[in-house]
């Protein structure tokens, strides 16, 4: 009994590789796209240009945005964005004005998520964190200064 399991394992496990080796096995669509001129932008209107196809963003007070007033370390800095009294949010993206590339960090709703992310962001020297909501076609936006004590970018 043990060599017929064996053997039907090794057959099985043969096709696969064989049907892998083909090409049989790729994937038809892909999920993740890069958007390099948002992500290697050097300013926050290009960045988001790059992302939203605008930077004509609103301040809002319904975006919650909360970050640490006096960073210890500017590797490691929590940042948490809570959009979910705004009706369908589609992005939120993440800047800090003074790294080198602004953009940190965009993230893509379905129709019935929530528009909460929490994260950490790596940030250089005392700057303003930037939260850009994009819900019905418009952006918003709240920001906040946050004091960097040691670096995270080179400094």
């Amino acid at each position: 009994m043990k060599r017929r399991l064996f053997l039907k394992n090794t057959l099985a496990t043969g096709a696969a590789v064989v049907a892998a080796n083909a090409g049989l096995l790729t994937p038809t669509s892909v999920l993740a796209d890069w958007n390099k001129a948002a992500f290697s932008a050097k300013t926050t209107d290009e960045a988001l240009n790059g992302a939203f196809g605008s930077a004509n963003a609103t301040e809002s007070g319904d975006i919650k945005l909360k970050a640490p007033a006096i960073a210890e370390n500017g590797a490691v800095t929590p940042v948490t964005v809570d959009a979910s009294a705004i009706d369908g949010v589609e992005s939120i993206a993440i800047l800090a004005s003074k790294n080198p590339q602004p953009l940190v960090c965009q993230y893509n709703f379905g129709a019935a998520a929530e528009g909460y992310v929490s994260t950490r962001i790596k940030m250089g020297e005392t700057m303003n964190v930037i939260a850009v909501v994009k819900a019905g076609g418009k952006l918003l936006k709240a920001q906040q200064e946050v004091k960097v004590t040691i670096g995270g970018c080179g400094g």
